[in-house]
């Protein structure tokens, strides 16, 4: 009789869930718990590092066929493939829920809908119009770091102590999993990198800005989300990531 397989480690399975749950890669997860999901969005970053790559790549070849916006825009159509499109759907609903201006309980059945609604039409292709045009003025470098920080935020946002808005769902699963000092680790890693990218890229000093930017402007959107539903929910965890990124790319636009 073949021997039974031992567990896998939950630093590793909460890498594989990562991957999973924020890109197209196929990594699939046997078992999932909250120590899992933890680690998953404890090491989210590191999934927004070759996500990023890869839109810089196309945003650096295309720039040699077109001009630098659309090359920009080509390697966020590039991000949301390989993202599915997930953290923009997101983006749309919360625009919906929030705008609605209804109670919590009935913004959550509104975001939960299939359909996007104009809030989210508008809030939607403003995020993706700012992205390209900060990302074409910035470069692809910037592409990389927004893409890092918008993954960090996902950390954040799931610290001991934030609430799922439904008790059921990736904001359920998530919520509350990452211990602040693993957040706090993760963070001095992303900045130290984004300082080294800075010097190779030239812009040492609005790259670490553009992380605390982007943590900064997630934490107040995650702030007034638990304010008007509750708690956070995966539409939630969407939206922080695209507005992190959307405000790292304003940086390293805007900041000489």
């Amino acid at each position: 009789m073949a021997a039974s397989q031992a567990p896998e480690e939950p630093v590793a399975a909460g890498l594989r869930l990562a991957v999973g749950t924020l890109s197209v890669w196929p990594v699939g997860v046997p078992r999932v718990d909250r120590t899992t999901a933890g680690w998953a969005m404890t090491l989210a970053p590191l999934v927004g590092l070759p996500l990023g790559l890869a839109a810089a790549a196309v945003m650096a070849v295309a720039a040699f066929l077109v001009s630098p916006l659309l090359a920009a825009a080509l390697a966020l159509g590039s991000l949301a493939v390989l993202t599915r499109g997930l953290h923009l759907d997101g983006v749309a609903d919360l625009a919906d829920g929030l705008g609605s201006g209804k109670p919590a309980e009935r913004a959550l059945e509104i975001m939960k809908r299939s359909d996007i609604g104009p809030f989210g039409v508008v809030t939607l292709v403003f995020t993706v119009l700012v992205q390209a045009a900060a990302a074409a003025e910035a470069g692809p470098a910037a592409i990389v770091l927004a893409c890092v920080t918008g993954r960090l935020a996902l950390t954040w946002a799931c610290l001991a102590g934030v609430p799922s808005a439904r008790p059921g769902g990736l904001g359920a699963m998530v919520a509350g999993t990452v211990r602040q000092s693993a957040a706090i680790a993760a963070t001095a890693v992303a900045v130290v990198a984004a300082l080294a990218l800075g010097l190779l890229s030239g812009g040492p000093v609005n790259y670490p800005l553009a992380v605390a930017a982007g943590l900064g402007a997630a934490w107040a959107l995650r702030a007034h989300a638990i304010r008007r539903l509750g708690g956070i929910t995966g539409d939630v965890l969407g939206a922080l990531v695209e507005v992190a990124t959307a405000t790292a790319l304003v940086v390293c636009a805007a900041v000489p």
